[in-house]
């Protein structure tokens, strides 16, 4: 492993680094989708194999707070895991 000398560094290198490109933020109801998908392996299950029932069901009787384009997001994608779900959330939902 190499280790910077004192000289190498420098005040910019020190700076925090600036996104260039504007994030798209998620909704609470998509965060709490997932939370629920991580926590109960029931819902989880659920999501991958019938995402529209999975949100039309809920969580703990709790229903999700979806914008149309969340809903129709999820229940179009098909994953056989959670991560890849969420990848594919990730990726689709920040295309333009």
């Amino acid at each position: 492993m190499l280790a910077a000398s004192p000289r190498s560094i420098t005040k910019r290198s020190l700076q925090p680094q600036t996104q260039t490109q504007p994030q798209r933020t998620r909704s609470n109801g998509l965060n709490r989708v997932f939370a629920a998908a991580v926590v109960n392996r029931q819902f989880c299950d659920m999501l991958l194999k019938n995402p529209r029932e999975a949100l039309k069901n809920g969580y703990l009787g709790e229903t999700f707070t979806l914008t149309s384009e969340e809903w129709e997001l999820i229940a179009s994608i098909h994953a056989e895991t959670l991560s890849d779900l969420a990848r594919q959330v990730y990726t689709l939902g920040t295309a333009d």
